[in-house]
Formats: structure tokens, C-alpha cells, sequence
């Protein structure tokens, strides 16, 4: 790979890292205090594993959107990409940040949405770009039902 291609790839990491860092801005403060005190379905995970679920999935959408980013025929793949970042942000201020389980609940749905657009035009560009998305869908989908659960016992 080219000088080139690896500062991309970092790019298209730290990027989605960010995204995530964001995220935890909001959650830092809640996870120890207002989460601990929802009741949780019986299938809530442990604390310990969203860091480090989160941190693989980011990685993993950095490297598609590099796949992505190196082609020079990317269309609407990448301003789409951005929109879900955004999104994917904005989950964890409405969630965590202002504790609103409902309009988190909403929003995730469109997340998950923009997750499902977003393999659906990578994959027209690069199958491997889109498969890197679907452990993260996976989660996502997940993480809605896990939020519909908490909206409905909160």
C-alpha cells in the first residue's frame, strides 16, 4: 500500500473513532449513575462489554469506508456515510445525554436505516467494504431491541 493509502485508512479509523469518542461524552457520565438505576431486561449486557464491542465495529467502519474512499466512483456513499456518523452520535446524546429513552428509541431506528443504506451503497462499490458493516447492524439491531426494551420498562 502507498504512503497514500495507509493515511487514508488512518483517516477513515480515526474518523469513525471520533464518532465514537463523541458518543462517550455523553455517556461517560451517565453509565455510572442514571443507567445504573433502569430496570434492565434480563438479556442487558454487562457494563464492560459496550467499550470494547464499540471500539471493534468503529474500526471495522473505518476500514469500509477506506475501501469506499479509495474508489474513485463513490457517489453518495461517503456524504451518506457522514449523515450516520451524525447519527450515530446523536443516539448517545438523546440516549444517554439527555436521558431520553424515547426519542433515543426513534432515533435508533433511523440509525439503523442509514446503516442499512450505507451497505446497500457500499456494497455497489465493494462487497468486502459492505460485509465489514454487517457485525455492526448486527449490533445496532441489537441495540434497538435493547432500547425498546428499556423504553418499555422505564
Amino acid at each position: 500500500m502507498k504512503k497514500t493509502g495507509w493515511i487514508k485508512l488512518i483517516i477513515s479509523i480515526v474518523i469513525c473513532l471520533l464518532a465514537g469518542a463523541i458518543g462517550a461524552l455523553f455517556t461517560a457520565d451517565s453509565v455510572g449513575t442514571w443507567y445504573l438505576t433502569l430496570s434492565k431486561p434480563s438479556f442487558n449486557p454487562p457494563p464492560w462489554i459496550f467499550a470494547p464491542v464499540w471500539t471493534a465495529l468503529y474500526v471495522l467502519m473505518g476500514i469500509a469506508l477506506y475501501i469506499v474512499w479509495k474508489n474513485k466512483d463513490s457517489g453518495f456513499a461517503i456524504p451518506v456515510f457522514a449523515v450516520h456518523l451524525v447519527l450515530n452520535s446523536l443516539w448517545s446524546f438523546l440516549f444517554f445525554g439527555m436521558k431520553n429513552i424515547q426519542f433515543a428509541f426513534i432515533e435508533i431506528i433511523f440509525l439503523w436505516v442509514s446503516i442499512l443504506l450505507c451497505i446497500i451503497l457500499f456494497y455497489r462499490i465493494s462487497k468486502p467494504a459492505a460485509y465489514l458493516l454487517v457485525p455492526y447492524i448486527l449490533w445496532v439491531s441489537f441495540a434497538t431491541v435493547l432500547n425498546y426494551e428499556l423504553m418499555r420498562l422505564n
